[in-house]
């Protein structure tokens, strides 16, 4: 069985990580989006806040896969450790990552090399970003949030109600 992992912090998930989860899960046969604990970042949404809405989000794309006879495997799981150390434990040969800009790209040419000095038996997989949610990030959907503007066009609507409710 061929699994992938696609880690991030989610905070929260946007159309664009929907996207790459989409497309991603087409790779393999077992996708995990890992959501990292990622204190450092400052999260708006606690760990546990974070899962549950990706979790939302995956049982509404499982069952659409479900009823178009779509194949393929997706989890959501937490993580804290190393992602390479998270990865191994999940029997996972892929690391799936989204690209949106160059400025992604020098990240993640670092992040790659790392990784592949940890374990040169994971790859990474890199999607560019649909030209309709390049320029999504979850930092500017807060801040858009945050200052009284609509979000709902860059995230889940049911996302759009609980970041509303974290900025009232």
């Amino acid at each position: 069985m061929r699994v992938g992992v696609y880690p991030g912090t989610f905070d929260p998930i946007t159309n664009g990580h929907l996207d790459i989860i989409r497309r991603g899960s087409k790779l393999v046969d077992k996708l995990v989006v890992a959501v990292a604990r990622n204190a450092g970042k400052g999260p708006l949404f606690s760990l546990d806040e974070r899962v549950e809405m990706v979790q939302d989000e995956i049982d509404l794309l499982n069952k659409a896969h479900a009823e178009n006879g779509v194949h393929g495997e997706i989890v959501v799981m937490s993580f804290g450790n190393l992602l390479m150390h998270f990865v191994e434990e999940n029997g996972a040969a892929t690391i799936i990552r989204g690209l949106r800009a160059v400025s992604d790209f020098e990240y993640e040419f670092q992040m790659v090399g790392m990784n592949a000095r940890l374990n040169a038996n994971v790859e990474t997989v890199f999607l560019m970003a649909s030209d309709r949610n390049q320029f999504i990030s979850s930092r500017l959907v807060k801040e858009i949030a945050h200052m009284g503007g609509a979000i709902d066009q860059f995230v889940p609507k049911r996302v759009v109600e609980r970041v509303e409710d974290k900025f009232r």
